[in-house]
Order: structure tokens, then sequence, then C-alpha cells
């Protein structure tokens, strides 16, 4: 009996396959939101690690509970001030990196 080999398959060639290759308007919205996504789990943990309830969080910086639960589902809609308002309101530290063609500018 011939036992067939099992191919597998990257977590990279699985989105390029299916989601499309790297640098392509699918595959950036993807890995965009994605990206938010995360940093909305990210403000949500460290809201939680403070011991501070998102209407608390919206009284420091100024906007309603509603709109830090739309932030912690995801960060679409958050402009950069909104973020760093939301970190510096939890005494956390945030670093962006910023990638000019070949040249790196970090923001801290």
């Amino acid at each position: 009996m011939a036992t067939k080999e099992m191919r597998r398959t990257t977590l990279s060639e699985m989105k390029d396959r299916y989601i499309g290759q790297v640098g392509t308007p699918d595959r950036d919205s993807y890995e965009y939101e994605l990206k938010m996504e995360v940093l909305g789990k990210m403000i949500k943990s460290a809201r939680k690690e403070r011991n501070m309830t998102q209407e608390q969080l919206g009284k420091l910086i100024g906007v309603q509970k509603s709109q830090i639960s739309k932030l912690e589902s995801s960060a679409n809609s958050a402009t950069i001030d909104t973020i760093m308002k939301v970190f510096k309101a939890l005494k956390a530290d945030i670093n962006f990196h910023v990638k000019l063609e070949d040249d790196f500018v970090k923001l801290a």
C-alpha cells in the first residue's frame, strides 16, 4: 500500500492563494483590517489591566463609551490622535514605525 505524503502549506502561501499577493489591493486591505483589529484588542487589554471601564476611559479622553467600544472592536474609524490619547490615558507607550521606501522613520 503506497502512502501519499501530505503537502504542507504555510499561512503566507494560503494568504497569497486565497486573499491575493502582497501589494495587491485585496491583500493590503486584509492586512490593514488585521492590524486594526489587533490594535483594538491591545487597547482593550491595556484598559482591563488598568481596571478601567469603557466609560471611564471615554471620560478621560472626552469621548462616549460607545466610541471606546467601537475602537476596541476595530480601530478602523479612529484617528491617530484618538489612539494616542487612549494610550496616554492608559499610561501605555505606543510606537509607530513608518517606512518611506527604504528608510524607516520612528515616532514614539
